[in-house]
């Protein structure tokens, strides 16, 4: 049976689990989630889909999980990739999840959305400079533990680095330039040279261009 994954293009916690469930080879499609049009806010949504009214959501048969860090961890239980090798490796994993969802993936996603997807006159400037300040603390802690080695969490691609790269391809600024990080920006071309590995806008259905 084909994996869904409720998503859109836009949504860097959806591209995680979206990039999971590519680079794993599971058989998966993409539903398109209206959702600068609404479509996550209405009631058939909320009670057919997700009742928190967000994505992603992943259906599988009879299984529907949200929020991307648990459908992360369904992928590799059934794949049995990028779940770490021990029980050591994945509570590791699971910290630098936690860590991207709390400190980096959070701020991220609200800062690009504030710069971006507002109208100009109703972007906070003061709140846009707060978050890229805690950006830049957290691309520091990312940049200094990449210092001297190729992957987040052990010798291959984990969970970790799916969360953690969430946002981090999408060219909207947001407070991030590759070229300021440099041990990033060598760990995102090893993602992306990993075979099977597509941007966000090529993964998934939904980007700016479509709202333009």
């Amino acid at each position: 049976m084909t994996i869904q994954l409720y998503c859109f293009g836009e949504s860097g916690n959806a591209y995680k689990a979206a990039l999971a469930l590519e680079l794993s080879g599971l058989d998966w499609e993409p539903v398109k989630v209206d959702f600068f049009a609404g479509a996550a806010r209405t009631p058939e949504y909320r009670t057919q889909v997700n009742k928190m009214g967000e994505v992603p959501v992943m259906v599988d048969g009879d299984i529907r999980l949200t929020q991307s860090g648990v459908i992360q961890d369904y992928v590799s239980e059934k794949s049995g990739k990028f779940g770490g090798k021990d029980a050591g490796e994945r509570r590791e994993i699971l910290r630098w999840v936690l860590w991207d969802n709390h400190k980096l993936s959070s701020t991220a996603g609200v800062t690009r959305f504030l710069m971006h997807f507002l109208s100009k006159d109703k972007r906070p400037q003061e709140v846009i400079a707060f978050n890229q300040g805690r950006l830049k603390a957290a691309y520091t802690i990312l940049n200094d533990h990449l210092a001297d080695r190729s992957w987040i969490v052990g010798d291959s691609i984990t969970n970790a680095d799916i969360s953690c790269c969430g946002y981090l391809y999408y060219p909207e600024s947001f407070g991030f330039d590759r070229a300021d990080w440099p041990n990033i920006d060598a760990w995102l071309t090893r993602i992306s040279d990993t075979p099977g590995w597509q941007h966000p806008y090529d993964l998934m259905p939904g980007s700016p261009a479509d709202r333009a």
